[in-house]
């Protein structure tokens, strides 16, 4: 959702773009409609700066107790790019200048400059699918990674397991009941970089766990 001055109160729909995506530098290229606030307080904007923050809530795609795993604030300004959008539509840069994450493993900042050489996680783009496959077709097996806990695994054993977050690093697991939840992460021997590896990698997990 993007928030700028005087279009805070719009409806979170109309705040929300069409499309986005991250150039080459570092700028956010955001896509709405024409007519949508946005867009409306970039052009009266004109030359002046208009700061705005991009907020991101990463939700889990698998039902779990407290769905939200983190949150994200890109911080910057806006001005449009007319000439890369459709009629009816208009293109917005985010130039940004601050960042803010608070998520499943921490809260903090990062540099522009950090965000703008970063590369997506290889998984990124599976990880919706690979943890409803997870959970819909290997649950007992996920469920038996609570052996790997040591003093814990009694409890992790009768609760109900959902996997909560996958990346090239491993595996985080919900364990939830009887009015209580925790997350444990299992991380995979080295990371991965496609599906195939993380295949592999989950085989070892899911070995060690039944020994």
């Amino acid at each position: 959702m993007l928030l700028v001055p005087g279009a805070v109160r719009a409806p979170q729909e109309l705040l929300m773009p069409l499309a986005r995506e991250v150039t080459s530098d570092g700028d956010v290229h955001l896509l709405f409609p024409a007519d949508a606030p946005p867009v409306r307080a970039a052009t009266h904007a004109q030359a002046d700066e208009l700061s705005a923050v991009l907020e991101i809530t990463d939700v889990a795609p698998v039902a779990v107790p407290h769905r939200i795993r983190g949150r994200a604030w890109l911080s910057g300004w806006l001005t449009r790019v007319p000439e890369q959008a459709e009629p009816g539509r208009m293109m917005l840069r985010l130039e940004i200048g601050e960042i803010s994450v608070d998520d499943l493993w921490g809260s903090g900042k990062a540099e522009p400059e950090a965000f703008a050489a970063a590369a997506a996680d290889p998984l990124a783009e599976h990880e919706a699918e690979l943890l409803q496959h997870l959970h819909a077709a290997h649950g007992d097996q996920v469920r038996l990674l609570g052996s790997l806990l040591g003093t814990r695994a009694g409890l992790a054993h009768t609760e109900r397991a959902v996997p909560l977050a996958l990346d090239r690093f491993g595996l985080r697991i919900r364990f939830a009941g009887e009015g209580q939840c925790f997350d444990a992460r299992f991380d995979f021997p080295e990371p991965v970089g496609n599906v195939t590896e993380l295949r592999r990698a989950m085989h070892q997990l899911f070995t060690a766990a039944s020994e």
